[in-house]
């Protein structure tokens, strides 16, 4: 299969000329490995088990390459991140280091967090863009940059369109397979995280089905922010003996550090104007398409209104599932533009904004996604209160949709067909 450019690439080539270490970070099957080899000289495969023991024999071995050298599943020999990071600190030459991994190592793992020496940059599944279901004609960096830009386009990506593409995954080695195969595979993914990565990353788990059944309710709040201890409880339904709350934040940690948890954070502004702002995070996994799996949806399902979702009473499973293919979407744009994404809900959640994504000078792009293909002004209100409480800090108003065209309402919010979203 041909190599699909990434997002990430982009910051790569930015900024290998300038530093001597990157570390790319993000779950299993994202693609880390592939991206990262077209830059390396060198490759040590540390989930090769006699590749693994050579290293950590010898941790300097990494040393003795060709650079770049790229080191995939480094946190396997977490030795090898403080080797790279003195390394650094005695010749910081740019392009020498490149590493990949699928988990953080838990809390003193390392001898030191390689910040200033150590570069981290996330890779998340691939966005519409990167997997190449349509030319997208806007800009995410232009929204952010050039406030009111002008936007347009058409694209004939309708709603069962994008139920496929939550179903295929943005993982790439999933989202090619049939049917049957991709079910099974996904399958096989969520089964092997529970009983072989979690227990490798320092939690014994007495009963697997019961983290299964955590990871099910917590797919269940997917583009919410119910409660952790909701979570824990509808994970065992109708036992008596449920789980300690210390077990649900042992599972919520653990998952966290394999990058199966992607949760988006609440805002909470520099200068806040507001005086009651929800901070809990809004609940997303790495992939929608593992969402979907646990939920055992399918495009049946999800088109007639199938499916539950947990701590919400508005709202289907598929507006849900989409939400977290748009915030999947808008926040590798985000990074490639070096801004952070957040979400905003006031405590009374009286206002909410589904996604808030924030330049480095503190001034904001909202973005509402909606599961229709138009727009109300009943869709716009929550954004158009921010725009009165925030004024010029709000740089733009954007609703994401399933319709057919890209432009701007006469109250100059931009409606936006999620397809034509790109970087």
């Amino acid at each position: 299969m041909a190599y699909l450019q990434r997002t990430v690439d982009q910051e790569l080539n930015q900024l290998l000329p300038g530093l001597a270490a990157i570390a790319l970070d993000g779950a299993k099957g994202v693609g880390k490995t592939e991206t990262a080899e077209r830059r390396a000289s060198s490759l040590f495969r540390l989930d090769s088990r006699a590749r693994r023991t050579i290293v950590q024999a010898d941790a300097d071995v990494v040393l003795r390459a060709e650079p770049p050298v790229l080191v995939d599943e480094w946190q396997l020999v977490p030795e090898v991140w403080d080797v790279v990071r003195r390394q650094v600190d005695a010749d910081p030459t740019p392009g020498q280091f490149l590493l990949t991994g699928s988990a953080s190592p838990r809390p003193g793992a390392t001898a030191h967090s390689g910040a200033g020496r150590i570069v981290r940059l996330r890779m998340r599944p691939m966005t519409l863009h990167e997997r190449q279901v349509e030319v997208p004609t806007v800009s995410l960096r232009d929204l952010l940059s050039r406030p009111g830009t002008a936007v347009g386009g058409d694209t004939a990506i309708g709603l069962p369109d994008y139920v496929e593409e939550i179903l295929r995954s943005g993982l790439p080695g999933v989202r090619g397979l049939a049917p049957r195969a991709r079910r099974a595979q996904l399958d096989g993914y969520l089964r092997g995280v529970v009983d072989r990565d979690v227990p490798e990353n320092g939690l014994a788990v007495r009963k697997t089905e019961v983290l299964l059944g955590w990871l099910r309710a917590y797919a269940a709040a997917t583009s919410t922010t119910t409660a952790y201890a909701r979570i824990l409880d509808a994970a065992t339904p109708g036992e008596s003996d449920k789980p300690a709350k210390t077990t649900g934040i042992a599972y919520r940690d653990v998952l966290t550090r394999l990058w199966l948890l992607d949760p988006v954070p609440g805002w909470v502004p520099t200068n806040n104007p507001f005086t009651r702002l929800q901070q809990a995070p809004k609940h997303h996994l790495a992939d929608p398409a593992l969402a979907a799996r646990l939920l055992g949806a399918s495009e049946a399902t999800l088109l007639t209104g199938a499916g539950d979702v947990l701590g919400v009473r508005d709202g289907t499973l598929l507006g849900h599932l989409f939400e977290s293919l748009a915030t999947l979407c808008v926040r590798v744009g985000a990074q490639a533009a070096e801004a952070t994404t957040a979400h905003l809900l006031t405590r009374d959640g009286d206002h909410k904004i589904d996604l808030v994504v924030v330049r480095d000078d503190g001034r904001v792009l909202a973005l509402e996604v909606k599961l229709a293909a138009t727009v109300s002004d009943r869709d716009v209100r929550h954004l158009m209160w921010l725009r009165r409480s925030l004024g010029d800090a709000l740089l733009d108003a954007v609703v994401l949709t399933t319709g057919p065209a890209a432009y701007r309402r006469p109250d100059g919010i931009a409606v936006v067909p999620l397809a034509l979203l790109g970087p």
